[in-house]
């Protein structure tokens, strides 16, 4: 049914960098395009507008997901029960 995508993956150790890399785009795209349109509106220019907040909020979304993310885990640790 679907497409099988072949490309040779990347070895597990690069999961470490690899889901904060895809967090920080995808949720730094999100919150740059709300907080853009929630400032502008729907006006001409808003592409533009919106990739320029986006760029600059990934530059800080990554570095910062990195350095979070063992926090992260570990208060996560204190709140689930490891089964």
């Amino acid at each position: 049914m679907g497409v099988a995508l072949k490309f040779r993956k990347l070895p597990a150790s690069a999961a470490k960098w690899v889901m904060p890399l895809l967090l920080s785009i995808f949720m730094s795209g999100l919150v740059s395009l709300l907080s853009t349109i929630h400032a502008q509106g729907l006006v001409s220019g808003l592409l533009m507008a919106w990739l320029s907040s986006w760029a600059f909020s990934w530059i800080i979304a990554f570095p910062v997901l990195l350095l979070i993310l063992p926090v992260v885990k570990k208060l996560t640790m204190l709140l689930v029960a490891v089964e």
